[in-house]
């Protein structure tokens, strides 16, 4: 709904003194002080537990009866309180309509001249258009007959926002004849008059603007709009119809089966037929008559009104939900005079009680659009015509849709086609189904929201260049539906098309939906627009998603007396096809290989179509959708959008969890394989793609088995690790202690990866939290779960002794990664095999929220769940908390706590989420339904940056996702890959899962995150943009230990510390450089001694060698060593384990020399002493600047022999002299 009118001060105070004014208890001084404060209401004892009034009982006997909730009764009165118009408003109409009144009456009198002859009206056009050009008759100008208010507006329904006031002139009876019916006379003499009316009131000073239209798109029957002067010209509109004295021409004339456009006049072509065999002009003649009867349908409703007192509320509440639904406006619409009728026809007819609420009234008109087919059984408020009223039979052979109005002679609905009135009952059942399900918000639903079609319907497409039409009536042969429709050959043509798209799409949808030709305003002095320059048609299509996107249309066998009219439908794409179970039969093979080709075979079929049979050109055509879909295309080549690759990424998980099921050798067994990607629930945005790699691109690992980057070149492609959960069985076997545990997963993982090389030849590479598996081009990352250990990890011992739980972050984050994660993601991958479109709408959120660096502030698995919220519309919760995440996310294994959201958004973030996607979805709705815009969809996918303090421009090469960018360049870097099918095994282990941008952020935020929020885009983003935190610049007091990025300000007596910017930039700038070799860490699997840097591995010095540093190195340097055993590296992971493997003794300590004993190390003593030598002597005498690196072994243990062959590094030297100055610091 729009936002509520501003009251102006005036009408606040007025509905403040009557408020007072009506409860003689309140005082205002007990409730407003003299500053105009509210005070609380004070009542006595007496007034507080007095017993309830009837009315009171009734009212919650109503809403307990009636309603879900108490509260669903509070939200529609609310709501009919902000719809209804307020006194001030209905004072601000009376006085307007009185004085343009007044100026009515004053019109003046004119010499009578041809119907032809405009000299009389300078100034000002006729709204109406002239085709034919000529017509027959006279006319002249005099002051109306009678000036009423009609419509909604004295009936008591008028609602804003939009509020239209209808005003009747009456022609006064000597400027028509009796034979006006004919030949457009009496329409165009109607538009005469009120070009008449529309001069005089140009010169009112009680007009603000004066502008034409016409009355619900129908060209025949054009409106004067005015407005009020000033801040008073968006309150109200005032809608001038001219209509003849009633009862003037006979209502038999204008008989559905009746002519009253002769073929002979309309097409200027001697016509020797006789008036008997003209064609009928129902639609023409249903125009006339409407123009007779507002006044007698005012009585009628009026009347029907004052029996009902909840009359005005229900349609106003009915109004609401039409114009929600873009129902009410335009050619064919069902407008709230419709809805006044229905109200009535129900209450006439004792479908609903006179004493029903108007909670019951909106429900059961609802009941009858949803259980009522007015297309087939039409419907009559006439209960004793006359007998030359016409049938509901003759009514439903001239029009789609049949409501009878109190005369019996005028179909309400002549100009809506049978399918607008579908997509009515549509929307009904849909809204009783919301309506009963007490799990759904149904007052938002159904009154809140609005449905704009771009939004409600599966593929939406627009027909453009009406022009056309004019062809299309030519080859349909549509002669009489022109003279019918007084030459609008959009409306002529639009149910022929409808029909025809209807037979051509037959199975592959259950609803055909179409806009409503829009009334045109223009001004006064302007001619009226043609009907090409309307705007495009759009049309809806609900699938039927098992056969929407097939590729064949099988028709009948060759022999069958149908086949001819199947060639006859589909033209030259039909022919003899065989088919698997040997039957020959007519068929059309429509393209598409891939899904994302498979959503275009509509498009196809639809310009077929319109091509084939309305001479419609394919250009007129616009499919609405398939432009967002180039930021989540995968290959591009052969065009596909995810779905193919997410596909063959399960495929390949299934065989090898199957495989992982089948392996024997294993200590303990595999209780279950879940996998924990989202690549595994068709919903990561560029799902992993199986690739070929050139090995010459890499350095290889010194094992062989792996390849490293190489530096010189640019970043290789992004291998995305595909996380599998492995759940061992329980046994005694398990330790309880969490570090033990961690230790024998470690032990898995080694094993887990011998096996599978073993039995299947996959290369494996074991960590001690995780096992790389290379198979069919991808890279699995599998972790070993043990289900007991979140509550190990929650266990802890008092001093006392005794066990207690306690929860922390480290046992929620392992059960998030192993127990929810896993459940997602089978639940949501069930929620993509039920809607097709799940996986590729989560895919195009997640990736709009990437592009607006929001991706790495609101979770992934949390942008999925909202996504599947629209699919499933899942129950409200009962709050188990008095705090709650800021977005709140239920799923049926997290009812309370959340865990998707408990840490993010933040509400900051979330309301930028909100305001960014409200903007967002403007734009590109606007760019969906308008073609003459020049910006292409992706303008919603690119981020204002200028919101943010820094912009840090990364380097193309090193941004591995570069060609999954927003806006990718036309010139991409070699990542190290050939074209082709990869290996399913063998071949060297990729780099895998390695980003030097999230590397980079990840560093930033570490060492500045308590001062700046880092954004960036994770596809394909080469920026990074920072917002400084407003908190971190406040000046704090100083002290050592916050110095951190931080410089000393001095005002008088008093330091201050404030963030340096200047220097905090320059460490963005070391920080993103790659100066060591370091950062590689997680590559070259040297966390530990047994495997180092390659000897050729470049390092600092070598950069800073580079860039003119003189850099020298002594001591040791066992960053290239690797000198330790395969006992040493397993050592490091399982030294708790309890079992059988030989390890390295443990250290042992070795005190030597005295209190005055300084020099233990000898070795690393005389080492320290040559490099202040070498920076006296050799680096004083330099002319650049130098880098000196010192090793030192002295924090390594020495070799303890006697402990054996693993015994290593074991003996810890120290002295007396260096132990007292280690207590003293401890």
């Amino acid at each position: 709904m729009e936002e509520p009118d501003n009251i102006p001060n005036e009408e606040g105070k007025e509905k403040k003194s009557a408020k007072q004014s009506k409860d003689p208890k309140r005082k205002a001084k007990d409730t407003v002080s003299d500053a105009g404060v509210l005070r609380p209401l004070k009542l006595s004892k007496k007034e507080l537990y007095k017993a309830p009034t009837v009315e009171e009982l009734n009212q919650l006997k109503e809403a307990e009866n009636l309603f879900h909730c108490s509260i669903l009764k509070m939200q529609m009165e609310e709501l009919l309180k902000e719809v209804s118009l307020s006194d001030y408003r209905k004072k601000l109409v009376d006085s307007f309509v009185q004085e343009v009144t007044d100026s009515l009456q004053s019109v003046p009198e004119t010499e009578v001249v041809q119907l032809d002859d405009l000299s009389w009206l300078p100034g000002v056009e006729v709204p109406f258009l002239l085709v034919p050009p000529t017509a027959k008759g006279k006319f002249h100008m005099e002051p109306p007959a009678s000036i009423n208010v009609v419509g909604s507006y004295p009936l008591g329904t008028c609602i804003k926002p939009r509020v239209i006031v209808d005003l009747a002139v009456t022609i006064p009876a000597t400027i028509l004849h009796p034979m006006d019916a004919i030949n457009q006379r009496y329409p165009r003499k109607r538009a005469l008059y009120l070009a008449g009316l529309a001069q005089q009131l140009c010169f009112s000073e009680a007009v603000g603007s004066l502008s034409y239209s016409c009355l619900h798109g129908n060209r025949l029957r054009p409106v004067v709009l005015l407005k009020p002067p000033g801040k008073d010209s968006s309150k109200v509109t005032l809608r001038i119809h001219a209509i003849p004295p009633p009862d003037f021409l006979k209502p038999s004339r204008f008989h559905p089966q009746k002519n009253n456009i002769r073929t002979e006049w309309f097409t200027g072509v001697a016509n020797k037929q006789q008036e008997s065999s003209e064609p009928a002009t129902p639609h023409y003649n249903s125009t006339v008559l409407g123009d007779h009867l507002p006044l007698s349908h005012l009585q009628f409703l009026s009347a029907i009104s004052a029996q009902c007192p909840a009359f005005g509320e229900g349609v106003a509440l009915l109004k609401v939900w039409l114009r929600q639904r873009e129902l009410d406006q335009g050619a064919g619409c069902f407008c709230g005079f419709h809805a006044s009728m229905l109200i009535a026809y129900l209450l006439s007819t004792h479908k609903v009680g006179k004493s029903m609420n108007v909670y019951q009234l909106f429900r059961n008109a609802l009941h009858f659009f949803a259980s009522t087919d007015l297309t087939e059984n039409g419907i009559t408020l006439a209960k004793n015509p006359d007998s030359k009223a016409p049938s509901l039979q003759e009514f439903h052979a001239a029009f789609s849709v049949v409501f009878v109005d109190p005369s019996g002679h005028l179909n309400l609905l002549a100009d809506m086609t049978a399918f607008t009135y579908k997509q009515i009952q549509h929307e009904a059942s849909l809204s009783l189904k919301f309506w009963d399900d007490p799990t759904i918000d149904g007052f938002h639903a159904l009154l809140m929201t609005s449905k704009a079609m771009v939004r409600t319907y599966d593929n939406v497409f627009q027909l453009s260049e009406l022009v056309n039409l004019q062809a299309s009536c030519k080859k349909l042969s549509l002669l009489n539906e022109l003279m019918d429709y007084s030459g609008n050959y959009v409306l002529s043509a639009l149910p022929f098309i409808l029909s025809l798209l209807q037979r051509g799409l037959s199975e592959r949808i259950y609803l055909l939906a179409h806009s409503l030709p829009q009334d045109p305003e223009w001004p006064v002095d302007s001619a009226p627009p043609k009907h090409k320059d309307q705007p495009p048609l759009s049309f809806g299509l609900m699938l039927n998603l098992e056969r929407a996107l097939s590729v064949i249309e099988r028709g009948p066998p060759a022999e069958n007396p149908k086949a001819a009219e199947f060639r006859q439908m589909w033209g030259s794409r039909s022919e003899l096809r065989r088919f698997q179970d040997g039957a020959i039969t007519e068929a059309v093979l429509w393209s598409g290989n891939s899904t994302c080709q498979q959503r275009l075979v509509l498009l196809e079929i639809i310009t077929h179509l319109l091509q084939l049979h309305a001479d419609i050109p394919e250009s007129c055509v616009r499919f609405v959708g398939g432009q967002l879909e180039d930021v989540i295309k995968v290959n591009k080549e052969i065009c596909t959008t995810g779905e193919e690759e997410s596909l063959k990424v399960v495929q390949s998980y299934d065989d090898l969890s199957r495989k992982l099921w089948q392996l024997e050798g294993l200590p303990l067994s595999i209780t279950s394989v879940q996998g924990a990607h989202q690549a595994l629930r068709y919903t990561q945005v560029f799902p992993p793609v199986p690739v070929r790699l050139n090995y010459m691109f890499f350095d290889k690992k010194k094992n062989r088995l792996g390849l490293v980057p190489q530096e010189d070149k640019p970043c290789p492609y992004y291998v995305t690790p595909i996380k599998v959960i492995v759940h061992m069985e329980g046994s005694g076997k398990w330790p309880s202690e969490h570090l033990a545990i961690r230790h024998i997963k470690a032990a898995f993982h080694i094993c887990l990866g011998e096996l599978l090389y073993k039995h299947h030849q996959y290369k494996c590479n074991a960590t001690p939290t995780y096992l790389d598996v290379s198979k069919d081009g991808l890279a699995f990352r599998i972790q070993v779960a043990y289900h007991r250990e979140p509550q190990i990890l929650r266990e802890s011992l008092t001093p006392a002794g005794m066990l207690i739980y306690r929860d922390n972050a480290e046992a929620q984050a392992l059960e998030l990664e192993t127990q929810h994660k896993p459940f997602l993601n089978s639940t949501l991958h069930g929620l993509q095999q039920q809607h097709g479109c799940f996986g590729v709408v989560c895919r195009l959120a997640k990736r709009w929220l990437a592009s607006q660096f929001l991706l790495e502030y609101i979770q992934e698995e949390a942008a999925d769940l909202l996504v599947a919220s629209l699919f499933l519309h899942p129950a409200p919760f009962n709050p188990p908390r008095e705090s709650l995440p800021t977005m709140f996310i239920a799923t049926p294994n997290d009812k309370k706590v959340s865990v998707w959201t408990k840490k993010a958004p933040s509400v900051q973030m979330l309301q930028r989420a909100v305001m960014l996607a409200a903007e967002s979805l403007h734009v590109l709705e606007t760019h969906l339904i308008d073609s003459s815009q020049k910006q292409d969809a992706r303008v919603v996918f690119r981020p204002p940056l200028e919101a943010y303090d820094v912009l840090i421009h990364l380097v193309p090469q090193q941004v591995p996702l570069l060609a999954k960018a927003v806006d990718p360049p036309a010139i991409t870097y070699h990542q190290g890959t050939y074209n082709g099918d990869p290996l399913a095994s063998g071949g060297a282990l990729p780099v895998i899962d390695y980003d030097p941008v999230r590397l980079y952020l990840s560093e930033l935020r570490d060492a500045f995150g308590d001062l700046a929020l880092f954004f960036n885009d994770p596809f394909g983003g080469t920026v990074i943009a920072v917002l400084w935190k407003p908190s971190a610049f406040e000046p704090q007091p100083f002290k050592t230990s916050l110095m951190n990025a931080r410089c000393v300000e001095v005002n008088g007596d008093v330091a201050t510390t404030v963030p340096n910017i200047e220097a905090i930039l320059q460490d963005f700038r070391i920080i993103g450089k790659a100066m060591w070799s370091g950062q590689f860490v997680h590559l070259t699997q040297a966390w530990n001694n047994y495997k180092c840097l390659d000897p050729n591995a470049t390092t600092w010095m070598d950069v800073l060698g580079k860039n003119g540093y003189h850099t020298h190195s002594m001591g040791k340097l066992d960053y290239t060593s690797g000198d330790h055993s395969v006992s040493n590296r397993v050592e490091a992971w399982t030294r708790d384990v309890p079992f059988l493997l030989r390890q390295e003794g443990r250290p042992v300590t070795d005190l030597v020399g005295d209190t005055s004993t300084k020099r233990v190390m000898t070795k690393d003593w005389n080492i320290t002493d040559a490099a202040v030598q070498w920076i006296r002597h050799t680096a004083a005498s330099l002319a650049q600047p130098f880098a000196l690196y010192l090793g030192l072994n002295l924090p390594h243990p020495y070799r303890t022999d006697s402990l054996g062959p693993t015994a290593g590094g074991s003996t810890f030297r120290t002295s007396p002299y260096w132990l007292n100055k280690a207590s003293c610091l401890i």
